[in-house]
């Protein structure tokens, strides 16, 4: 038996706090609910009557409960029926089974791309009803909450809109796949509701002592861009002003005030000391991750912060995303920051650095003297976010990551042996390490050769071309990790081979004459990222093989509904709306709606930019970074229950690393943990794992 249920609910706690603060502080008004194929019933809880006789029965029997965003109908229920409350493992989501196929979450978007009848849908005057039941009134009406008797009408209609939920849903469901959303993917979402319920613990003392001296900081650098900008800009974060400010002052017009563009212009000679000032301002205000600090102090409940893993929620990949806090975004350690305060150079710094560098900031955050010893207050405090996440009394945090998990997911893929080798020999101690290696391939020389300098320029080439980059793309990684193309330019370009040059010299030409982009590099700069991509493509000819072989496999299911072609390890088909490529694991990736026009392949989905549902372009190298990030989650979430079971209580998953809670006791090890991790499956016969990690009382991550 088959249960649908809804519910809706009045909270004073806004909904952005997190789905459990919000729930710890509801009244629950209305329950709609209908058994298989049955009319829906609707339980108006503001009556004052007892629960239905029906609903209390079919809660208690049904096989299935099934809600459109469950986490939050089983959260309520189990808060206002607790005896009633039902186990995790007859849950089923709506939303998350469309996740899982690459379709959006919201019901009245699936409704209206799966074509649900007009008279199932949604009701459009849907939204306006729940704003004003559901949530306060603005501060200045005089009437603080709509209710029945105050708005008898629309409650009539609140009413009659929550019945057609119930319909759109099971129209919704009847319409989706199973493909990824049954079996072990239906019991990995069972063990993400467990975490989730689980969350972690919070240092609010830290957080909120940031929170002040991002506040006291803010307005110090407003206070700064006022004096350099005489009175025309009020604070860097004026968008609009300082772009007029910068114009007319300098005669310099930026195309934006992005992080990458303002590194560059601090880069370049020619630009005026005083405004490079202006620009490191800019910087500073901006890098801040005050949102997240707010957060955690409001989302928190009981001490711990729960609810911010979004199962499937990041699109085609199937990884996880993140809710409220969003732990898949914290930024990166600003290395450049952290190497300025021990006058080194970035490839100089080791973990102890970043170790000391963060306990010595939080100690002065607490004590609110931070601004006496650091230079970039903001930058600290972006550093120090991870640093909210603590263990418990007599607990500790035991975290692992997999090991350049996406590399060796796509040396396997493409069969590149000599890769997987070297990934082997390395987990060995008997080989060079890959990103040394990398550069070392590309210049033809030994890797003990290559320096701690070049062995950055070898990373960024495995982070960047592996998914058919080029100068873009090396170009953003760069700045990732704080290398100067212009300097590195320098250093590499009379090393480059000369068949190599002229193919680099000769596309560097061609682009010109083409009017296209040379990201604002100069010719020596340019000519030596296209150069790097060519060895690397040159030394990984599976690889780039491979791009192109999945792109036409998929060109040709599309061509072909109902035939299965297969691809090195894929299995790629179309069936009816839909093109799959199945992946080692058994999972598969979904495009719905695959198009051909004039040999190339597109898609409809979600534009990450635009975020509206839109017809995608596709190539070879994208469809292969899809898989390879689709089959490192695969590898990671293989071996999630069995980590639960040996006692480590997860409490984040933070893209290939997992971050657990256990027992301070010795037996509970990050060495254990990597073991766990790294558990081979016989789908993943021959791809070479490893994983680190570490113990402490702070997450930290190097």
């Amino acid at each position: 038996m088959k249960l649908w249920i809804d519910t809706e609910t009045y909270s004073e706690v806004p909904i952005k706090q997190g789905t459990y603060k919000y729930v710890a502080n509801t009244e629950m008004m209305v329950v709609t609910w209908a058994v298989d194929k049955e009319p829906v019933q609707l339980w108006d809880v503001t009556a004052g009557s007892h629960i239905p006789e029906d609903l209390c029965m079919a809660m208690l029997e049904a096989d299935e409960v099934i809600a459109h965003n469950a986490l939050f109908d089983r959260l309520v229920t189990s808060k206002h029926l607790p005896q009633l409350a039902v186990p995790i493992e007859k849950w089923r989501c709506t939303m998350v089974k469309a996740l899982a196929h690459s379709l959006p979450g919201k019901l009245d978007k699936l409704c209206e791309i799966l074509k649900v009848p007009q008279d199932k849908r949604k009701l459009k005057i849907g939204n306006e009803l729940v704003k004003l039941f559901c949530k306060p009134r603005p501060k200045n009406s005089k009437l603080r909450r709509a209710t029945k008797a105050s708005h008898p009408t629309e409650w009539a209609q609140f009413l009659e809109y929550a019945k057609f939920d119930i319909d759109a849903m099971r129209e919704v469901d009847s319409r989706l796949p199973n493909w990824n959303y049954s079996g072990f993917e239906l019991d990995l979402w069972h063990l993400d509701q467990r975490i989730n319920d689980r969350g972690f613990k919070v240092d609010f003392d830290l957080a909120e002592s940031v929170i002040e001296a991002v506040s006291k900081e803010q307005a110090k650098l407003a206070d700064q861009c006022l004096e350099m900008t005489n009175g025309e800009v009020a604070s860097t974060t004026k968008r609009d002003a300082l772009l007029e400010h910068v114009l007319g002052e300098y005669l310099i017009s930026l195309p934006d005030l992005q992080g990458s563009t303002l590194e560059r212009r601090l880069n370049d000679p020619d630009i005026p000391e005083g405004l490079k000032e202006l620009l490191r301002i800019r910087l500073q205000a901006s890098t801040t991750s005050t949102s997240k600090y707010k957060a955690l102090v409001k989302g928190a409940t009981e001490g711990r912060l729960r609810g911010t893993l979004q199962f499937d929620g990041a699109g085609r990949t199937g990884r996880w995303s993140g809710r409220t806090f969003q732990p898949q975004n914290l930024p990166r350690y600003a290395l450049d920051t952290i190497a300025n305060y021990f006058d080194l150079r970035v490839w100089e710094i080791e973990p102890e650095h970043i170790e000391q560098y963060l306990d010595e900031g939080i100690g002065l955050l607490k004590s609110g003297a931070a601004d006496l010893v650091f230079e970039n207050i903001m930058a600290l405090c972006s550093n120090a976010i991870r640093s909210c996440i603590v263990a418990p009394e007599n607990r500790k945090l035991v975290v692992a990551d997999l090991s350049n998990i996406e590399g060796r997911v796509l040396a396997w893929l493409s069969d590149e042996e000599w890769k997987l080798n070297a990934f082997s020999e390395f987990d060995m101690g008997t080989g060079a390490d890959l990103y040394k290696l990398a550069y070392a391939k590309s210049f033809r020389i030994e890797p003990g050769a290559v320096n701690k300098e070049q062995r950055q320029v070898g990373k960024v080439q495995e982070l960047a071309l592996g998914y058919e980059g080029g100068v873009g793309a090396f170009l953003t990684f760069s700045l990732a990790y704080n290398i100067d193309l212009e300097d590195m330019a320098q250093s590499a370009y009379e090393s480059l081979p000369s068949q190599v040059y002229e193919e680099a010299a000769g596309f560097y030409d061609w682009t010109l004459k083409q009017k296209r982009s040379t990201f604002g590099l100069s010719r020596e700069a340019f000519i030596v990222c296209d150069s790097f991509k060519r060895l690397w493509r040159y030394a990984h000819p599976n690889t780039a093989s491979l791009w192109k072989e999945l792109e036409f496999a998929c060109i040709e299911a599309v061509s072909n509904p109902g035939t299965t072609i297969y691809c090195r390890k894929f299995k790629v088909r179309r069936d009816g709306a839909w093109l799959r490529i199945g992946l080692p694991s058994g999972r598969a990736l979904c495009y719905p709606q695959p198009q051909l026009e004039n040999g190339k392949l597109s898609y409809m989905g979600m534009n990450q930019y635009t975020r509206q549902w839109s017809r995608i372009k596709t190539y070879g190298g994208k469809l292969i970074e899809n898989c390879c990030q689709a089959v490192a989650r695969d590898v990671m979430a293989s071996n999630m229950q069995q980590i639960e079971n040996v006692g480590f209580d997860i409490t984040l998953t933070v893209h290939d690393e997992i971050i657990t809670e256990t027992p301070d006791q010795e037996m509970f090890s990050s060495r254990l943990l990597a073991e766990l991790m790294t558990a081979p499956h016989s789908w993943s016969y021959g791809l070479p794992l490893a994983a680190a990690g570490f113990e402490a009382y702070r997450y930290r991550k190097e």
